[in-house]
């Protein structure tokens, strides 16, 4: 684990995963750029870091060239150790009642978004010899579910972009990988529960129960400060050697 203080910047940061990523990591001494597509929400959470905490906000759409574009001009060179690729969304439907736009839209945030933000963060990376990218994946990155298309495709395309940007990267102490949650009690997974209800036909207690936490043996939701200490290994010293790799946390529903 790192005991550096690292500048992290941190997309998707105004709730749920991300902002709990910001929270903990700024706990542990890290100073966090939050982010988000709403200057609002990722306002409320830099205020969630306390008084005491180093930290700034900036509105970020990371399906935007202009609004990348923006924050780095606003950020003026600033050193960035650790970049979390972590804004995301969800749609559950069958594909031939899935809207194209939305189907869109998450390729567009999951993985443009997560090529737009490592783009333009890798030269102030390189020079400055040090580099963290840490991909937000899913246990979806690795296996499938009904009515999830676009968002399965999406994070399947993050770790084949992960393991090209890893090779890419070998040249300087700059590591690329890709953490697989299963899931996480987020409002993201709450709108699942409730979409999936409907998509099933069955209750929302019996999504958690059967499509949720039965594939892990472990029968428990992924804590967000499980996420956090992860991010905090890949980020020090001792993971220079670990590049292009699924960090996977899935409470055992893949090794079956």
């Amino acid at each position: 684990m790192s005991r550096r203080s690292l500048n992290v910047l941190i997309t998707g940061a105004g709730s749920g995963l991300g902002r709990g990523l910001s929270v903990s990591l700024s706990a542990s001494g890290h100073r966090v750029l939050v982010t988000d597509r709403f200057a609002e929400r990722a306002a409320e959470t830099l205020a969630l870091l306390g008084s005491g905490a180093s930290g700034s906000s900036h509105a970020l759409d990371v399906t935007s060239d202009e609004s990348v574009q923006s924050l780095f001009r606003e950020l003026q060179g600033r050193r960035i150790d650790v970049l979390i690729n972590n804004a995301g969304l969800q749609h559950v439907a069958r594909l031939e009642e899935f809207p194209q736009d939305r189907w869109n839209l998450l390729i567009e945030v999951m993985l443009q978004g997560a090529c737009r933000m490592s783009r333009a963060v890798l030269p102030v990376m390189r020079q400055n010899g040090f580099g963290r990218i840490i991909n937000i994946g899913s246990i979806h990155s690795l296996v499938a579910s009904s009515f999830k298309t676009a968002y399965v495709a999406a994070k399947h395309g993050l770790v084949g972009f992960s393991k090209v940007l890893a090779l890419e990267t070998a040249d300087v102490d700059i590591t690329v990988n890709t953490i697989c949650p299963s899931y996480i009690r987020t409002p993201l997974v709450d709108a699942q529960i409730e979409a999936q209800a409907k998509a099933h036909g069955i209750s929302q207690q019996d999504v958690i129960d059967q499509i949720m936490l039965k594939p892990m043996p472990k029968h428990q939701f992924i804590s967000i400060e499980e996420v956090a200490a992860t991010v905090e290994f890949l980020a020090g010293d001792a993971a220079r050697n670990i590049t292009g790799q699924c960090i996977v946390i899935d409470g055992g529903w893949t090794i079956q």
